[in-house]
């Protein structure tokens, strides 16, 4: 066990809770966290914008920064959009993220070792991000 499940308060293993992690970096408005205001990345208010390709470029940038910068399990290869103008309008946005695994990365001392590539899912819908 490595952490808890947020949802269902079961245990999770190492690779779920760095999922979970990049659920709270998504939908966690900066300033909300009191010790650390400059933390999180609230995508949610970029959904139902106008679609143009630089909004989707901006979407990529904020999503491999903000996971870079606050998910140490994870340093990002690859970000895609996935879906339709008319999804992303609707708040439904979905990317797919190609990943280094270092499972050992947030302990201390850090273990920077990479145990592989992994790809995830990351979903909006109605302002909350899910990881699978």
């Amino acid at each position: 066990m490595t952490d808890i499940d947020r949802r269902t308060g079961q245990p999770i293993d190492n690779y779920a809770s760095a999922l979970q992690s990049v659920e709270i970096i998504f939908t966690t408005p900066p300033g909300q966290v009191v010790l650390l205001r400059e933390a999180f990345c609230d995508l949610t208010k970029l959904l139902g914008r106008l679609m143009v390709p630089s909004l989707f470029a901006v979407f990529q940038l904020l999503v491999k920064a903000a996971i870079d910068v606050w998910e140490p399990r994870f340093v990002v290869r690859h970000v895609d959009v996935n879906g339709s103008v008319d999804e992303l309008r609707g708040g439904r946005a979905n990317f797919l993220i190609e990943v280094d695994w270092r499972p050992r990365a947030h302990l201390v001392p850090p273990d920077f070792t990479v145990e592989g590539v992994r790809t995830f899912g990351l979903s909006f819908l109605d302002g909350y991000a899910r990881a699978a």
